[in-house]
């Protein structure tokens, strides 16, 4: 290309300067280009370049355009595989963005469900912000997210799209600052810390459910206490309470029970506070005031319980407990005693490590030498007769003197309840000012646990049929021996089709999918079979469980399994598939 000297180019750009008659003095200078545009006219006042200059840079600007032609298709094309991954990903997902959908809807009051492709663009960005706001809401200190809980396992529809089973409300907050549970609000502050999965824990009464290992040895223990022990009238002594609400005041759970303010048993850090007056109860010990006031001298009381604590296999923050009380009067309790006439359960004395101060070394003798005779028959009750049993100094603070059972079970020494003579401040401020009792309190848990051989706690929660199935049997007093089930959580996908119109047996199905599958699938069974009205044609859904004897299967390589199934049962048993 040509090099032009200063003067040169000064020469040039004086001659693009406008004459005051408008046009630039370029235009005198050349004549013939004067027609041209001005744009790019400094390049065209430069005189041709040579020949051989001119082919090398029209080379080298085709070569250019060819690149540039290049990177266009390869974005071009990158840009359509994207739509098409996309595309793919959004008629997978749509099942599954259906769904959520329809969850939230519950939570809003919207009842918009998709109808059409253009529903679903429309709806998309309402449900994206709908999950935002319920994000913001879940983290918010200042507020309790709305509770959809889901139970369940992931599965995979007829589209092999993943699905969830939602459950049941048990709490809702209809404002930022109050939750409402079992039907009425309470208003949140700075005591509150109750969560979500323990909301979704509250009404769920397991201690009711007819066959349910906790329902068992419910039943067992209210069996026993009806048979062994009956009033003056022919009916039972004692009366059962297993619906009283798990939400109490602080003044029921620790003040009723003279726990003092600074007890570490007060902490945030052990309990689950709606608010600073309102609690989940820590113990069914927080209805003992109340019952022993409306005048009931003798009762059990079942319930759920809820408490902070470590995470294994024998802790879980929601437990069922059984508190049992008994008072006796003055005659009750002397009545056997010969010579008894001149016995008292009051004095005026002193404190010690075996009495209280206002009771009676013969009246304490008597009423621990009972309770330990109730809980020794109830136990051999429970695990037969040969049972060794052994009593444990203990502290409680509503009761005095204490104790803690422990049983030899299969040589080991387990502890299964706590027990101890009633404060007498308790009893008299109940009402009951002439008498004198014991209590106890045991862990439903604990007892089934060791009698069914049950090994982890969470199994107690478990929806899974194969755990619920082996505690359904005729008499409650059965024995049963516990077969553990797989460590490892199930997967679980769905597959429907057409049946072909050569014969079919299920049992080719089930050959098929064990080929494929292998060791992985641990159960295939038919949930639905569906006729259609016209055609009269038959369709079959088979739902496929996965699960790993040694290790957790992932959803990726489940569904790679489960689509190597649907493609093998179009190509080799003729079926039309649905998925």
């Amino acid at each position: 290309m040509a090099r032009y000297s200063r003067s040169t180019w000064a020469r040039l750009d004086a001659a693009m300067l406008p004459t005051p008659g408008g046009s630039s003095r370029g235009e005198a200078l050349f004549p013939a280009r004067s027609a041209r545009s001005r744009a790019g006219r400094r390049s065209r006042l430069l005189p041709p370049a040579p020949a051989s200059l001119r082919a090398s840079a029209a080379g080298r600007q085709g070569r250019g355009q060819l690149r540039r032609r290049q990177e266009q298709e390869r974005e071009l094309t990158a840009w359509r595989q994207s739509l098409k991954r996309r595309n793919k990903v959004l008629t997978a997902a749509n099942r599954q963005r259906k769904q959520e959908w329809e969850r939230l809807s519950l939570v809003v009051g919207v009842t918009r469900k998709y109808t059409s492709n253009e529903e679903n663009i429309i709806t998309e960005f309402a449900m994206a912000m709908l999950w935002k706001f319920m994000r913001v809401a879940k983290y918010s200190k200042a507020a309790l997210s709305p509770k959809v809980k889901v139970r369940g396992i992931p599965t995979h529809s007829r589209h092999s799209s993943s699905k969830s089973v939602p459950s049941d409300f048990a709490a809702n907050t209809p404002c930022s600052n109050t939750v409402e549970l079992l039907g009425r609000a309470y208003p949140q502050d700075e005591y509150s810390n109750v969560t979500e999965k323990i909301l979704s824990k509250v009404g769920k009464n397991l201690h009711n459910k007819k066959h349910h290992p906790l329902w068992l040895i419910k039943e067992q223990v209210k069996d026993h206490f009806y048979k062994q022990y009956i009033g003056r009238r022919g009916t039972p002594l004692f009366s059962v309470y297993d619906g009283l609400s798990p939400v109490v005041t602080v003044q029921q759970n620790f003040d009723s029970l003279l726990i003092p303010q600074n007890h570490a048993s007060r902490r945030k850090e052990d309990n689950y506070y709606l608010n600073r007056d309102h609690m989940l109860r820590a113990h069914t010990s927080a209805h003992q005031w109340d019952l022993i006031h409306s005048g009931l001298d003798a009762f059990l009381a079942v319930g759920d319980v809820y408490r902070r604590d470590t995470i294994d296999n024998t802790h879980y923050p929601v437990f069922h407990q059984m508190e049992g009380v008994r008072l006796f009067s003055c005659h009750e309790l002397f009545s056997n005693i010969e010579d008894g006439q001149g016995l008292q359960l009051f004095e005026q004395g002193h404190r010690t490590a075996h009495k209280q101060e206002c009771h009676t070394m013969e009246a304490v003798r008597l009423v621990e030498f009972n309770l330990k005779q109730v809980l020794t028959k109830l136990m051999t009750h429970i695990f037969g007769d040969g049972l060794q049993v052994r009593w444990v100094d203990c502290y409680f603070p509503f009761t005095h003197p204490s104790f803690e059972m422990e049983i030899n079970f299969q040589g080991e020494w387990l502890e299964v309840l706590g027990c101890g003579v009633m404060e007498q401040q308790l009893v008299n401020s109940a009402g009951a000012q002439d008498k004198i009792g014991w209590a106890f309190g045991l862990g439903l848990e604990r007892l089934a646990m060791i009698l069914y051989d049950i090994p982890d706690i969470r199994l107690f929660w478990s929806e899974d049929e194969r755990f619920l199935k082996q505690f359904i049997v005729p008499h409650i007093s059965q024995k049963i021996k516990f077969q553990p089930l797989s460590r490892y959580p199930p997967l679980i996908n769905d597959i429907s089709f057409w049946l072909p119109s050569e014969p079919y047996s299920k049992n080719d199905f089930y050959d098929l999918a064990r080929t494929i599958g292998g060791d992985l699938i641990e159960k295939v069974v038919l949930v639905d079979e569906f006729t259609h009205p016209k055609t009269k044609k038959v369709s079959h859904c088979y739902r496929i469980i996965y699960r790993h004897p040694e290790r957790t299967l992932t959803q990726d390589e489940v569904h790679r399994i489960h689509q190597a199934i649907e493609e093998s049962a179009v190509r080799e048993l003729g079926v039309e598939g649905r998925f």
